[in-house]
């Protein structure tokens, strides 16, 4: 068994997004339309957010 069949990677809905960030669902739609958000996956109509790449985003954005 290599590295990478150990990795498990996490994603998160909408909605635990929203709840974890403590925004609105809208918000991150219009992130998705404005390109302004964290990335995400659109598995046929699903959008899914994987949990390193929100945290990494979130670290790019902070301020101070």
């Amino acid at each position: 068994m290599d590295a990478t069949t150990q990795i498990t990677p996490t994603f998160l809905t909408q909605r635990e997004l929203a709840e974890l960030l403590r925004l609105p669902e809208r918000t991150l739609e219009d992130w998705r339309l404005t390109h302004t958000g964290p990335p995400y996956l659109k598995l046929g109509r699903h959008v899914r957010y994987d949990v390193q790449d929100v945290l990494a985003w979130a670290q790019e954005h902070r301020h101070g």
